[in-house]
């Protein structure tokens, strides 16, 4: 494990697990890096409650630098039923209260169309005690009517945001509805075009939404997706989501993987707190070397599984597998600042019982990453009438969240499936599953539970 410090930046240690013992003429790599930052994030911890005067505000300390954009669902189908607009002005009041002095921030009003709902004019306004005021009296004009289009919402967010020279930029994006006045390859365009350049977290809130739709831009924009069934819990979230944005302290942090001449990167993944899929986002940043995006960080710890094919060997030979760093990219385009940095190694032998060896850390997120597909899969199955299926699929995850020890997965998918044997996966479906039921496990079936240590 190396430790770099720089002034500015919270500290970042990496922590690399693994098995390095390869049989003779193995090939296949596995290590779980632990990536943890310390020492950031501090604006974030202490709650502000909603129901602070203006005048309350003056006292906080300045914000961290940051931009963050609230997209509004309101569509038509936020009047039914009326309350679930009412609870949404709410809860994004809730989140300007949460803003930090001198954070920069923007309401969006999204439809079929997207508009500026506060400050206008193209810009950002400053968070402070008379503009956290202004946004609020704004929200009150805000009323459901008109259809969905989502990408025309974070093309706005991406144009205000862009307008600010701050390091973290962030959107928080509410629909209660499906993208239905927008063509899929739309979104998917306007994603693409805004990957990297911000985060979101995005949530539904009701049933109506699709689950594809909300965990596809959260994954996209590297955030959090969620649903909010009871409106009413809105406040609440959205509270939560802009704490934890106010506690980011540093942005665009890349995993550096270098491998030596001949090894190839098969995959790169991210397993804790969620399972988020990385390979594919790969830049090239040097010989044999490749950056894969992690967003912006405060205090937390993440895992990311790491597998690398390597040349075979001889018994007795050891080599790098890869150096896996985080880097921070400088503002003026010169060589990104180191944070941190592990190595994975391969050591060849003849001794069976190390080569055969399963690492815990490693296990157990192979374990974590079969029990977000096969939860997908048995659902998926469950939808199209495939009854024996979904039990079998359905069945195999409830064994795999009894087995290590996923508690909050094991209850929603209780609520899918009679439990007849958590050990053995022996499960009967449900003959009645409620939508909120479905899609909270759906949504929530990466996230992940992490291994002890």
């Amino acid at each position: 494990m190396a430790i770099f410090s720089k002034p500015g930046v919270p500290r970042f240690t990496v922590e690399v697990y693994q098995n390095a013992h390869l049989p003779e003429g193995g090939r296949e790599v596995d290590a779980i890096v632990t990536v943890t930052s310390t020492g950031g994030g501090t604006t974030g911890e202490t709650p502000i409650p909603a129901q602070l005067s203006p005048s309350a505000h003056t006292a906080r300390e300045p914000g961290p630098d940051a931009a963050v954009v609230i997209m509004v669902d309101c569509s038509g189908s936020m009047d039914y039923p009326p309350t679930k607009m009412r609870n949404a002005r709410d809860a994004t009041a809730a989140a300007i209260d949460t803003l930090r002095d001198g954070v920069a921030f923007a309401v969006v009003a999204g439809t079929h169309q997207a508009k500026e709902a506060y400050p206008g004019g193209g810009r950002l306004a400053v968070a402070g005690p008379v503009t956290r005021q202004q946004a609020k009296e704004a929200l009150r004009k805000l009323a459901p009517g008109g259809g969905t289009a989502i990408g025309t919402w974070l093309r706005l967010a991406d144009r205000l945001l862009e307008s600010s020279d701050t390091a973290i930029r962030h959107g928080i994006l509410l629909t209660d509805g499906r993208n239905e006045h927008e063509e899929p390859e739309a979104l998917r365009a306007t994603l693409d075009a805004c990957a990297g350049r911000f985060t979101c977290d995005a949530r539904g809130v009701g049933t109506d939404w699709e689950v594809k739709e909300v965990t596809g831009i959260a994954s996209a924009l590297l955030g959090t997706a969620d649903i909010v069934a009871d409106p009413a819990g809105l406040a609440a979230d959205f509270t939560s989501m802009m704490r934890a944005t106010m506690g980011k302290e540093v942005a665009d942090v890349a995993l550096r993987l270098w491998t030596p001449l001949g090894a190839e990167v098969r995959f790169v993944k991210q397993v804790a707190p969620s399972m988020e899929e990385l390979t594919g986002r790969r830049t090239e940043s040097g010989p044999r070397t490749g950056d894969y995006p992690t967003g912006s960080w405060g205090d937390e710890s993440r895992d990311y599984h790491v597998c690398v094919r390597v040349p075979s060997a001889a018994v007795g030979e050891e080599m790098l597998a890869a150096r896996v760093s985080l880097v921070l990219p400088a503002p003026d385009g010169s060589t990104p600042r180191a944070l941190a940095q592990g190595l994975v190694r391969a050591i060849w032998t003849d001794d069976l019982a190390a080569s055969t060896s399963i690492n815990p850390q490693v296990a157990h997120y192979t374990g974590q990453a079969e029990l977000a597909e096969v939860i997908q899969q048995g659902l998926d199955l469950r939808k199209s009438g495939d009854v024996d299926g979904a039990t079998a699929k359905l069945g195999r995850a409830v064994q795999l969240a009894n087995r290590s020890g996923n508690e909050d997965t094991a209850k929603l998918l209780a609520k899918v499936v009679d439990v007849v044997d958590a050990a053995t996966g022996t499960v009967r479906l449900k003959a009645k599953v409620t939508a909120e039921a479905r899609m909270t496990l759906e949504t929530r079936s990466t996230k992940t539970v992490r291994v002890k240590k």
